[in-house]
């Protein structure tokens, strides 16, 4: 499926472009932005990267990746970043995840965010399950995921490996009938 574009009240999903890799890197390359992610703030040259390979990855056969702008709507600015990746090891089910930028912290933003993204999982490409996983620390990822419908299903342990420590994840997944039944 390509190109995706979904939009709520506020927001927008939208494929991503070559100009969005400083927008991108105002979130990938934050230290705050970055805090609860599993990786540590990305170079400019790391993000474009990422841009381009999303790019890329958006028209293969069969897609396997959806990397997408999170687009505020009455600005037009880029202010989040979300990801849905199909799991080859989970019959019609992905892995989902997103970033804002800190200015959009706090307004609702993120779960409009995972709306989106669970609509084009259910709606566009018929999946099962899809799930997330958060920092134990990161309570306003868990909050934003159980108001999305996601459930809070357990932790992996010592699952990613930041600032030179190991760290464990906390699951949230939602089911297509839990999606479809809100």
């Amino acid at each position: 499926m390509h190109p995706v574009e979904r939009s709520s009240t506020r927001l927008e999903l939208r494929e991503l472009a070559p100009d969005d890799v400083d927008a991108v890197f105002a979130i990938y390359g934050s230290a705050e932005a970055t805090e609860h992610l599993s990786f540590e703030p990305r170079s400019r040259d790391q993000v474009e990267q990422i841009v381009t390979r999303s790019i890329a990855a958006a028209t293969a056969t069969p897609r396997t990746e959806y990397a997408l702008a999170v687009i505020e709507r009455e600005t037009a600015e880029l202010i989040g970043f979300g990801r849905l990746a199909t799991d080859p090891h989970q019959q019609r089910g992905a892995t989902m995840g997103f970033a804002l930028r800190p200015a959009s912290w706090g307004v609702g933003y993120g779960v409009e965010t995972v709306k989106l993204l669970l609509s084009v999982a259910f709606e566009d490409l018929d999946l099962h399950r899809v799930w997330g996983a958060r920092s134990p620390f990161n309570t306003a990822s868990a909050r934003t995921m159980e108001a999305a419908g996601m459930v809070e299903e357990g932790t992996i342990r010592e699952h990613v490996f930041k600032a030179g420590r190991w760290r464990d994840s906390v699951v949230h997944a939602i089911l297509d009938r839990e999606w479809n039944a809100r």
